[in-house]
């Protein structure tokens, strides 16, 4: 069973279509019989996704840190939940559960998430997809930004093209098969 970690934000954004996406991922995510990991809250995105595919009979792993599973509200109803004494622990018992990398909205820590994956991905450290679910066009001025910093010389276009972008939940799922063709994974 493939598993998916799921970057997202405990918020809800300011458009419903946000939530929308995250509960259509999650219902992509299970379709699929694969699994998910992401940050075990129950708020916002976060909980969203995994609602969904917990409604949809799939396996949900939840990881979070003591010091914000009262603030995030830690899932009570995940098939697993692991809680961690920092980030750090979180991302790392993130990764080592993924097969790949989701990213929705959401806020700088998700912003974090995703460019550490990656990174990772650019120095070899993991050949996992990662991926971008540009809801709403939320992610297209950072992808400006990360074509400007490769014509400025700065990002290397073998990392550029390590980025998955997607709008829509069904075929950002396909690229992640497509990736795992190619990485013979």
């Amino acid at each position: 069973m493939k598993t998916i970690a799921v970057f997202c934000g405990s918020g809800t954004g300011n458009d419903a279509v946000y939530m929308e996406e995250a509960r259509n991922l999650g219902k992509a995510i299970a379709a699929q019989g694969w699994a998910l990991v992401y940050g075990g809250a129950t708020v916002g995105c976060m909980g969203a996704v995994a609602d969904a595919v917990m409604e949809a009979g799939g396996k949900v792993i939840g990881v979070i840190p003591k010091k914000l599973s009262d603030i995030e509200i830690a899932h009570p109803r995940l098939s697993e939940l692991h809680v961690v004494d920092t980030m750090h622990e979180r991302k790392a018992m993130m990764a080592a559960h993924a097969d790949a990398f989701v990213t929705l909205p959401g806020g700088v820590g998700t912003l974090e998430e995703y460019f550490e994956v990656l990174t990772w991905a650019h120095i070899g450290y993991h050949n996992k997809p990662c991926a971008l679910l540009n809801v709403n066009e939320y992610y297209t001025p950072m992808i400006s930004l990360i074509d400007h910093m490769m014509e400025q010389g700065f990002v290397k276009e073998s990392t550029r093209k390590l980025m998955i972008v997607e709008n829509e939940p069904i075929c950002l799922l396909e690229r992640l098969k497509e990736g795992w063709i190619k990485a013979n994974y």
